[in-house]
């Protein structure tokens, strides 16, 4: 074997070993393997690297409340949030210690979180009305009862400030059409009445949050 055909093959066995290891961080089921790898190496795929994700299908995560991501992560385990992204991409990870959700929800919810971009001045304005006010008439609550004032959320009630407004609109959907979301109850009471026009104004505005709503994308300035 001549010099050049050795440095190949030795190159090939480096890049074989080398998948192998990042194959081995990606086994979910191995209680070894930490959350903050599997959220680099498996996460990251549809989430992004830092939580920010690019395809709207996918949620942004980065500075979402750690005890929302816990709550969601462990309802993905046991099958309970049902919804049919849940199942199609999350139903897999049933062998998740519990170690390993709170070491995901801490990386996530310390990544810094990113607005959108305006897009429909008039929707966005829609939107602030009814996060500021609800729609008294339809019986709609208002928004900022239970997910702040900046949209940074609370606890179990998610950030919204930021997140793609396809997801919003697909989730507030969900809600108010199916019982596949197992702590979805207050949310369906809440956007039982609302049309399509308002599910999308609520979603441009979250999603954006102009700048006199004083919001700052990082999550350290919102707890």
């Amino acid at each position: 074997m001549n010099k050049v055909a050795k440095m190949v093959s030795i190159g090939m066995l480096l890049a074989g070993a080398a998948c192998q290891d990042l194959e081995h961080s990606r086994q979910v089921d191995n209680p070894l393997v930490s959350g903050r790898t599997i959220a680099l190496q498996v996460c990251s795929n549809c989430h992004g690297v830092n939580g920010v994700s690019i395809s709207p299908a996918f949620p942004k995560l980065a500075g979402q409340q750690k005890e929302y991501l816990v709550a969601q992560l462990t309802d993905f385990k046991s099958h309970t949030r049902a919804d049919p992204n849940a199942q199609r991409f999350m139903w897999g990870f049933t062998h998740l210690t519990d170690m390993q959700i709170d070491e995901l929800a801490t990386y996530f919810s310390g990544q810094s979180a990113v607005l959108g971009v305006a897009s429909d001045p008039a929707l966005i304005d829609e939107g602030r009305a009814i996060y500021r006010s609800g729609l008294p008439e339809k019986g709609v609550g208002a928004c900022v009862g239970c997910h702040g004032q900046h949209g940074e959320g609370e606890n179990q009630f998610p950030r919204l400030a930021g997140q793609h407004a396809h997801y919003v609109i697909k989730q507030l959907e969900v809600f108010q059409q199916t019982d596949t979301r197992p702590r979805g109850a207050p949310m369906k009471a809440v956007c039982a009445n609302m049309s399509d026009r308002d599910m999308r104004a609520v979603a441009a505005f979250v999603e954006a949050f102009s700048p006199e709503e004083e919001v700052s994308a990082s999550p350290a300035a919102d707890r």
